[in-house]
């Protein structure tokens, strides 16, 4: 029997979103080196659309976006972990686009 692949499709304003990996260490702004291991209070998390449903008004694919990885629920697909949320749990977008800014980029 053949596998047949299957089309993944986001519903609603759905988004799958894979977690981009943090750098091991950070420097605070005094310089000190905070290592790996230092789990600080919740932490907001940059990461990667790779789908967006048919009612994200905001964000599409490829665009990335900060959100509280306890908000989102965890998949796997094809052995890589991915991560499911509603657009309204992303607290900001990073693309290529100007529309609005902030002066900020990444």
């Amino acid at each position: 029997m053949s596998e047949t692949k299957l089309e993944i499709q986001m519903l609603h304003d759905r988004l799958l979103v894979r977690e981009l990996p943090e750098k091991g260490e950070r420097r605070s702004s005094g310089g000190l080196v905070i290592p790996d291991t230092v789990k600080m209070a919740t932490r907001l998390v940059w990461g990667e659309v790779c789908g967006a449903g048919t009612s994200a008004r905001h964000v599409a694919s490829g665009d990335r976006v900060l959100f509280n990885p306890e908000d989102a629920f965890e998949v796997e697909l094809h052995s890589e972990r991915y991560l499911v949320l509603r657009e309204r749990d992303v607290h900001a977008v990073a693309n290529e686009a100007t529309q609005h800014g902030t002066g900020l980029y990444l």
